[in-house]
């Protein structure tokens, strides 16, 4: 995945020209007395109303959210339809700061508007809103309606229908069935006031003041507190996004299995970064659930040691330095070969065409040294300038660490940028034509992406090949709130060319020698369940060995209120017949709101 950074600023950057679905706008209004709020929301996801003006549109005030670039309030009909599938709540957008507070009891003239967040490209849901707003305060300091509570009895466990084959997969025009679909139910309330109870934390706080709670603290949890995705068709319904109307100093710091005591309530929208959110203007209580970062065991003299960390965009200028280097020799206990993902050249995203590393590569080895660690040696081929994705100027590339006193690397010169790899067999046994070397650089498959970086290691008398990986980011896919179901998962199919690269690669080693230990490691930035994963292992070459975990602890990285792999350890055939394979994921980083990185590092142990 991208960083959560540039993602969120990528975000706003489109948000900034982001669409507004309606139809012709009609310029008859419809009066107030016969147009309600559930008569504007309908039983499907667009308003019927949708492009026409309504007058006097009457609801008390449950919510105004006075900053960013949505400003605007949320309006309740105090007296709701029997209807469970039309929402009783709106949000009026005003663009600058209302001028109404909670318990107002209003009227609205305007146009209905059907917003998408993000904009109509991303796939996203839309919300429904009264736009151009006239708003008339006929009394102050009314009873906001009760809010409905959202739990595991009222949120159904089937996640959403299948999107309509005649409107390219959408489920905007389906009639909502809140009793049976998690995403009907959700956009049943949109716009209401809602509340969720004693609610367990499965996503960290982020640096945009948000967090994500579960209303269903027993649907596949995990024994640190989150909610694990194992599967496209097993989606965990009792994720919600929460936000905060109040100061964003008072937002609760919260890490995975803390909890929100008490209730926690407010308006439910729907956004880009999640889809739907309750925007509290009242917030539960945190309770910490104590939870702790974890350390591994240090390998045995026999065991080889292989890790795998992206440690995200490390430039000379971030102060993250020793941290990493305390996670490194601490938590990890020092790995014999470290693959590093995220190392960015040495003025980081500054664009001048530097692609040398040598200095953040140096900075993080000094560190590691200070924390009490080896004093490893590196090697990595930089990048041509600006060919390998990421930040603009930052020429991310995989670095391998070693430590010297217990592995040694076998050099073989002619490996760069540009050319490729290969394999070929030396007295019966495989060897690389050039070592560092870089996958099939040319391959339209690794454009505008980081090409793999294979290195030739030595252990105690034995070769193991190493594959370090970086695959394409997951970004531009369809959210899983989107609009369509399934939702479009794009970044597959490069992704998938990239897979059948590194799986030919294996092969050629393999076909080379047969019982040559070989490791494809990284960000594959794919489950350990999908496609990707499938095609990396391919005709038997490699096995994740993520997979040795319980299904509970296969997770990497926190996304969205879901523990799930980005990062795996693969390996050849010889690797996992050797039955002393041990694997472990040291969550670090995805479950505290105070991360260093927002992947957790992944260490592989076995005896060459």
């Amino acid at each position: 995945m991208p960083s959560k950074s540039s993602r969120r600023l990528a975000a706003l950057t489109v948000a900034a020209v982001c669409s507004t679905v309606s139809g012709v706008v009609l310029t008859t209004p419809a009066h107030a007395d016969t147009v309600r709020i559930h008569d504007i929301q309908g039983t499907t996801r667009i308003s019927p109303l949708a492009g026409r003006q309504v007058a006097d549109v009457a609801g008390i005030v449950t919510g105004v959210r006075t900053y960013g670039s949505s400003r605007g309030f949320w309006i309740q009909d105090p007296n709701p339809d029997d209807n469970p599938a039309t929402s009783e709540g709106v949000f009026v957008f005003t663009s600058s700061t209302p001028k109404v507070a909670v318990g107002d009891s209003v009227t609205v003239t305007g146009t209905v508007s059907e917003y998408v967040p993000g904009g109509a490209a991303t796939g996203n849901q839309s919300l429904t809103e009264i736009t151009k707003p006239t708003v008339a305060v006929l009394s102050s300091g009314n009873a906001v309606p009760a809010p409905v509570v959202v739990d595991a009895r009222s949120v159904p466990d089937e996640y959403t229908p299948a999107g309509d084959t005649a409107a390219s997969g959408s489920i905007n025009g389906l009639a909502l069935q809140p009793a049976t679909y998690a995403l009907d139910h959700y956009e049943s309330l949109e716009g209401m006031n809602v509340q969720v109870a004693d609610a367990r934390v499965v996503t960290a706080t982020d640096p945009y003041t948000e967090l994500w709670v579960t209303v269903k603290p027993h649907e596949h949890a995990n024994r640190r507190g989150g909610t694990v995705y194992g599967s496209y068709d097993s989606q965990n319904t009792g994720r919600l996004q929460i936000q905060s109307l109040g100061s964003t100093a008072d937002f609760p710091a919260a890490d995975v299995g803390d909890t929100l005591t008490g209730a926690t309530s407010g308006p439910l929208d729907y956004n880009q970064f999640g889809g739907y959110t309750l925007v509290a203007g009242r917030m539960g209580t945190l309770k910490s659930g104590g939870l702790q970062r974890e350390t591994t065991r240090r390998q045995d003299r026999g065991e080889l040691a292989v890790a795998t960390y992206n440690v995200e965009n490390l430039d000379p200028s971030d102060s993250s330095f020793e941290a990493h280097a305390s996670a490194i020799v601490h938590n990890l206990q020092s790995p014999d070969i470290v693959s590093l993902e995220e190392i960015q050249d040495n003025n980081g995203a500054t664009d001048d065409g530097t692609v040398d590393a040598s200095q953040t590569v140096g900075k993080l080895i000094d560190a590691i040294v200070a924390a009490g660690g080896p004093h490893y040696d590196w090697r990595s081929i930089d990048p041509v300038n600006d060919q390998d994705g990421g930040e603009p100027g930052g020429n991310i590339r995989q670095v391998f660490l070693f430590n010297p006193k217990r592995v040694s690397f076998t050099d073989r010169a002619g490996g760069d940028s540009t050319t490729a790899v290969g394999v070929t067999k030396v007295h019966g046994t495989a060897q690389l034509t050039v070592s560092p070397g870089r996958i099939d650089p040319a391959s339209d498959a690794w454009k505008t992406s980081r090409k793999p970086l294979v290195g030739e290691f030595v252990f105690r008398g034995k070769t193991v090949f190493v594959i370090a990986n970086h695959l394409n980011s997951k970004g531009g896919d369809q959210g899983l709130t989107a609009q369509y179901q399934p939702p479009a998962r794009s970044s597959e199919v490069q992704r998938h060319l990239q897979a059948t690269e590194v799986n030919t690669f294996v092969k050629d080693v393999l076909d080379t020698q047969k019982n040559a230990d070989v490791i494809a490691l990284g960000d594959m930035n794919d489950f350990q369940f999908s496609d990707t994963t499938k095609i990396l292992e391919g005709g038997g070459a490699l096995w994740s060995a993520i997979k040795s975990l319980p299904r509970s602890e296969r997770y990497t990285y926190d996304y969205q209120g879901n523990s799930q792999v980005l990062d795996q350890i693969l390996v050849s055939p010889a690797i996992r017949r050797g039955c002393d394979l041990d694997y472990d994921s040291v969550h670090i980083n995805s479950e505290f709101h105070d991360q260093i990185s927002d992947h957790d590092p992944q260490v592989l142990r076995f005896r060459p």
